[in-house]
């Protein structure tokens, strides 16, 4: 009779801490999740950036966004909406060094900015070898186009503008040959980028450049969303579903095919 009360209460300890270590284990798995979920807030906020890894294919996609305007070698105002080439650069170096890290998905709401500062982006991310995919959001202008351009496949929201317009430099301008010399290079550097890149002429890009009847006071043209992809600049209309399913799809294509 000892034995067997002495077995009853053996069993129910272990059942107790059988279900007490269930629950702390539930209770570390739960804190793990809140830690992580603060992590990607904090870096999202700082910048920008974060890593897609709760899908069901298992593929991690490292998003990173391009807002407001590109920051090249001058510090813009506090009050101004910036993207910091400085960050954005260094991390594009991390992404193809990293064997975690299997897509890339931009996300772009700009009005340019700096034009070596976005072209050293596009050509960074032209570059990469994992699959990357772009999403013109809002819109995507002057030397966003490159950027937009520079992805193995690209989107814009119906909605989303790109202007195409000619190089501006701010500051004093000296009036002499040179100085127009030194313009048609940069010109023909974004250009013969971009056309590198997607399907459109490069008598067509300048045609849209220096179109006089769109901006007031201004020359070049706005395109909207199907514009831009019948022009043959951007390859698609669509949305971040279609943009991560893309994704999705060249990443276990890419994976499919190093395996074999």
């Amino acid at each position: 009779m000892g034995n067997k009360e002495n077995g009853k209460n053996s069993g129910k300890d272990k059942d107790r801490r059988s279900n007490k270590s269930t629950r702390e284990e539930k209770r570390e798995e739960q804190e793990k999740r809140q830690e992580k979920e603060e992590h990607k807030d904090e870096r999202i906020e700082a910048t920008g950036q974060i890593t897609l890894d709760e899908n069901d294919r298992h593929n991690k996609i490292h998003l990173i966004t391009i807002i407001g305007e590109i920051e090249g070698h001058d510090n813009l105002s506090s009050s101004s909406k910036t993207t910091k080439y400085e960050h954005i650069l260094p991390q594009l170096a991390a992404i193809e060094d990293s064997r975690e890290i299997d897509g890339v998905l931009i996300l772009l709401n700009t009005m340019g900015g700096d034009v070596e500062a976005g072209l050293a982006i596009a050509e960074m991310i032209a570059s990469l070898s994992k699959p990357t995919v772009s999403l013109v959001l809002g819109g995507s202008h002057s030397i966003g186009v490159p950027i937009a351009v520079s992805t193995d496949y690209s989107y814009i929201v119906p909605t989303g503008t790109m202007v195409i317009h000619p190089v501006r430099l701010t500051g004093m301008v000296i009036g002499v040959q040179q100085t127009f010399d030194y313009f048609r290079q940069i010109q023909n550097r974004i250009t013969g980028f971009v056309c590198e890149h997607c399907k459109i002429s490069k008598p067509r890009i300048e045609e849209l450049m220096m179109e006089t009847g769109v901006l007031t006071k201004d020359v070049g043209t706005i395109l909207v969303g199907q514009e831009a992809v019948d022009e043959g600049i951007l390859c698609e209309v669509g949305g971040i579903k279609d943009a991560v399913s893309r994704l999705h799809d060249m990443i276990d294509k890419r994976k499919t095919t190093e395996t074999k």
